[in-house]
């Protein structure tokens, strides 16, 4: 067809804009299921909440953090830092992790009986004449609620054929048991018969769920385990074989009860990865006790926010929300400088109350002081690396399998050189580029589809250490006659 006149045709942008990666903690954990709102149990099911409330709609919530580990989480990253969003997943199953609880004598008041237990599940319940002769029915004879504490209420219908005089009722059921989940419902793994992921296998769900790059891994209450904390290290360095993140651990404070034993304890159980972010001891606000991995989580978010996301800063000599650290039988620890410097030295995140209040301190990975190599070694480096190829793989994917011709590498350098310019602008990196090199795509490689483009990136290193000298000077004295 002939065509007589100006026409316009649009071509694709030659620079593409940066999809930047997230980085959502994720926490692996038990939670008072038995609370839930939902309309099925979330048990190894990976559920991603924006506020406190959410959370506890989803899994319910309880003060006896040791036996419900998620709730720890929930309250500090929601309540005490105000941070967002974050992918919590329980392995605690009330079909399988459940004690058997043998009736026994409530008292009933002003028609209320109150089962002063956590964990209850409602679908139990059995409720008895106090001398076992007669069993009620559910909905005709009570009714069935939580109270503010997460204790089954047991409430006397109009109807009711339970004496209105009957002081108490013999009532039995079955509860959560926190001490039947082991670290095998932590670590998880796959179905081979379903293909069914249960555990840290979950973590290849996340962004294909929710299309969000785990930023960190944590599971407080078993991360002090060394295998538990070896498979969250393992899963950190490759996500859906293409994302990184950390794994935030514990090093215990039962069996490790003095700081000097803390290095030698991380290097014999193998807390030596620059993937890892090793913690010790705990620490307390009032009457709370927190898993340090799970504060210090909370502070590296509050700095990402203040950062516009970019991870470039540390964690380290930033507040803590606590009064005290301790060790597990509940002793306090109050470490100085020196102290604290001992266990940095040795690659463990710990909390220093020197000047401004109680802190985070250290920069270090797990991986030193085998290894210096900054980007292994000092934690906001790491992070900065880790999230640098997180936002490349998310930005050009979309480039994937398009013609290997020159456009696409124009397009690709020119994009990222923008990029890493407008980084080093911010702060964010003392430099960095990006070059498409002779030598390191050679013809073969081309001809078969591989091309290579390499990237050079400086983050800043913390400020580990400052020095100031200080020098009597004589020639001021001259003032003194001037």
């Amino acid at each position: 067809m002939e065509r007589h006149g100006i026409y316009t045709k649009q071509v694709p942008t030659s620079v593409l804009s940066t999809i930047t990666a997230s980085a959502v903690p994720v926490v692996f954990g038990t939670a008072p299921v038995n609370l839930t709102k939902r309309s099925t149990v979330p048990v190894n099911e990976p559920i991603l909440c924006y506020s406190y409330n959410e959370a506890v709609e989803a899994f319910g919530y309880s003060d006896d953090w040791d036996r419900f580990t998620l709730c720890e989480f929930i309250y500090s990253q929601f309540k005490l830092f105000g941070q967002a969003p974050v992918v919590f997943i329980n392995v605690m199953d009330p079909a399988n992790h459940k004690t058997i609880v043998v009736p026994v004598s409530i008292p009933l008041v002003d028609g209320d009986a109150v089962i002063e237990m956590e964990g209850v599940l409602l679908d139990s319940i059995s409720v008895k004449s106090v001398e076992g002769s007669t069993t009620y029915d559910k909905e005709v004879d009570y009714t069935l609620s939580f109270n503010k504490q997460g204790f089954v209420v047991v409430t006397r219908t109009k109807e009711s054929t339970i004496p209105a005089q009957a002081a108490e009722l013999k009532i039995g059921y079955v509860k959560l048991d926190r001490t039947t989940v082991t670290k095998s419902e932590l670590i998880g793994g796959i179905d081979g018969a379903t293909g069914k992921r249960t555990g840290l296998e979950l973590i290849q769900q996340i962004f294909p769920r929710f299309g969000m790059v785990p930023g960190l891994i944590l599971a407080p209450g078993f991360s002090h385990d060394p295998e538990v904390a070896a498979v969250m290290n393992t899963k950190a360095i490759n996500i859906n074989n293409h994302f990184r993140a950390m794994a935030v651990v514990d090093i215990p404070t039962d069996t490790v009860n003095q700081y000097t034993l803390a290095p030698e304890w991380k290097k014999n159980n193998g807390y030596t990865a620059d993937s890892q972010i090793v913690c010790y001891p705990k620490i307390r606000l009032a009457e709370r006790i927190f898993h340090i991995s799970t504060q210090v989580a909370g502070v590296i978010c509050q700095i990402d926010q203040q950062n516009g996301g970019v991870p470039y800063a540390s964690p380290s000599n930033q507040p803590l929300k606590a009064n005290g650290a301790l060790l597990a039988e509940g002793s306090d620890l109050f470490l100085g400088p020196e102290e604290a410097n001992y266990l940095n030295a040795n690659g463990i995140v710990t909390a220093l109350n020197f000047i401004g209040g109680w802190k985070v301190f250290g920069n270090r990975t797990g991986a030193y002081p085998a290894i210096s190599d900054p980007v292994e070694a000092f934690i906001p480096v790491r992070r900065m690396f880790d999230w640098l190829s997180n936002t490349i793989i998310l930005t050009y994917w979309q480039k994937l399998d398009n013609p290997a011709n020159k456009r696409l590498i124009e397009t690709i350098t020119d994009s990222i050189n923008i990029w890493l310019n407008g980084l080093q602008s911010s702060g964010y990196l003392l430099g960095g580029r990006v070059e498409f090199r002779s030598d390191e795509n050679l013809s073969t490689d081309l001809m078969d589809g591989k091309l290579r483009f390499h990237i050079f990136a400086t983050p800043p290193s913390p400020a580990q250490e400052i020095e100031f000298l200080l020098e009597y000077d004589a020639q001021y004295l001259a003032d003194l006659t001037a």
